[in-house]
């Protein structure tokens, strides 16, 4: 047997092998067959793309849940009270029995829609800190604010405050170790998540990302929300300015925002920390809101987020307003939207004007008219880009967090958001949401059909991508 057979023989079993394993993945039927054809008639390209991006699945060491009676014992009550209420019971099971964490009672909950405002109040609260402080940012830049952030850390941990910093591999990319060598030799601690390097790709996918924003101070206080480290979210460090919503938690409702920053420690750093009274303090207060902290990733295939957002959608008798920068949907949320609408519900979704990707814009764009025909109201933000990632439902649900509403946030990235009872946190959500309302363009059908014949091409062709976007 000649070696071009040997070689040819090896390639198809090796072909083969790779096929299995994709089909066994149990993608969707068009995915499945996509990857399939690449390797068919793209051999050595297709595996190659497989290999950096195809895995479904990010294999992770995972600390061992560890929950404290208390832990056990406010979920109850947190369940409790939101029984007490009659609403959105079946809402708050969702993740509770794919393993997440139930509605904890926050003593405070606050709105930020600037980066200065934002900004402010995470500074005051690590500048507070006695015990620890922890940051996982997707983004953290080394301008204005990202350096005043640096300086004060620096500060806290050389007065004994235990700092911890997490950014991921890819989205802070900029940060030099000459940057990070004050805050170390400080005695903060700097760790990577999933930093991309040659020898890796092989084992796990290049683009499965930590797009949280986590800080957690003492245990008490946690932010999260769309806002990364940097100036372009604030009016008074950038003339390009974002316009985004951040949170702040206080109260034990802060405590699965801490286990989620534990997990991806261990993942990226291997320290384990342990549960203890300063790293999830006992109640200090009797919490008036109700929090659910919702967290997903590709280390899982349960896809929590996904399942939240759906859920939220099709139990909806009222209202849902999304704001979001990236609007790129399955299948089982456009529909979710769609029947919404046709039900009733003032369905309604702000989008930027002009993203950051003109590749998301196109394939986004691509979703309007099916929206448009069931009367979904289309807004497009024009004054500057808006990075929010809300939903306001009915009158007493609210989610704000990292997630947008696309494949990649759904599926590909680590992402955190806060699911918030009751009618306060939904009525700021919604005054907030009418006054950007103020500033965007609505469309119509007719602004659709306008359209000339390669624009509406090249939205149909960049739909392709979406389960990658």
């Amino acid at each position: 047997m000649s070696w071009w057979l040997l070689g040819s023989a090896a390639a198809t079993v090796w072909i083969a092998i790779n096929a299995v394993i994709i089909v066994m993945q149990r993608r969707p039927a068009a995915s499945t067959i996509a990857w399939l054809l690449a390797l068919v008639f793209l051999p050595v390209l297709g595996l190659l793309l497989y290999r950096f991006i195809g895995p479904l699945k990010l294999e992770r060491k995972k600390r061992k849940r560890t929950s404290a009676k208390r832990i056990v014992d406010e979920g109850a009550r947190g369940l409790a009270a939101l029984d007490a209420t009659g609403a959105h019971h079946q809402l708050a099971m969702v993740p509770i029995r794919l393993g997440g964490a139930p509605p904890l009672r926050a003593e405070t909950v606050d709105f930020y829609f600037d980066g200065a405002s934002a900004y402010e109040a995470i500074l005051a609260a690590v500048a507070a800190a006695r015990d620890h402080v922890h940051l996982e940012y997707y983004i953290w830049e080394p301008d204005t604010i990202g350096t005043k952030l640096r300086d004060l850390l620096i500060e806290r941990a050389r007065d004994g405050v235990k700092v911890r910093v997490l950014v991921d591999g890819t989205g802070s990319h900029h940060l030099s170790r000459k940057f990070l060598r004050p805050l170390r030799e400080a005695g903060a601690t700097v760790a990577w998540f999933n930093p991309v390097r040659l020898f890796t790709l092989r084992r796990k996918r290049a683009d499965f990302r930590s797009h949280r924003k986590i800080v957690v101070v003492d245990g008490r206080t946690g932010f999260t929300g769309g806002m990364n480290i940097t100036d372009l979210h604030s009016a008074a460090l950038s003339k390009a300015y974002w316009r985004d919503t951040h949170v702040k938690l206080t109260g034990v409702a802060v405590w699965p925002i801490q286990r989620v920053f534990f997990e991806d420690w261990y993942y990226a750093a291997g320290e384990l920390i342990a549960i203890s009274d300063k790293t999830v303090p006992p109640p200090q207060l009797e919490g008036e809101h109700l929090v659910q902290i919702v967290a997903s990733g590709p280390d899982a295939s349960t896809f929590d987020l996904h399942k939240v957002f759906f859920t939220a959608i099709s139990q909806a008798t009222e209202r849902v307003w999304l704001t979001t920068p990236y609007f790129v949907p399955d299948d089982a949320l456009l529909t979710a939207l769609i029947t919404a609408a046709l039900r009733g519900v003032d369905v309604r979704v702000i989008v930027p004007a002009k993203g950051d990707s003109k590749l998301v814009d196109l394939a986004a764009r691509s979703y309007f008219p099916e929206l448009l025909e069931a009367r979904v109201r289309v807004f497009e933000y024009t004054p500057r880009f808006v990075h929010a990632k809300t939903m306001v439902v009915d009158r007493d649900v609210t989610i704000a967090g990292t997630c947008n509403f696309d494949n990649r946030s759904f599926r590909l990235d680590f992402e955190l958001a806060a699911l918030v009872f009751g009618a306060p946190a939904n009525t700021t959500l919604a005054d907030q949401f009418t006054l950007d309302a103020t500033d965007c363009r609505e469309l119509s059908a007719a602004d659709l059909t306008r359209l000339p014949f390669h624009v509406r091409l090249g939205q149909s062709s960049a739909r392709l991508l979406s389960p990658l976007l």
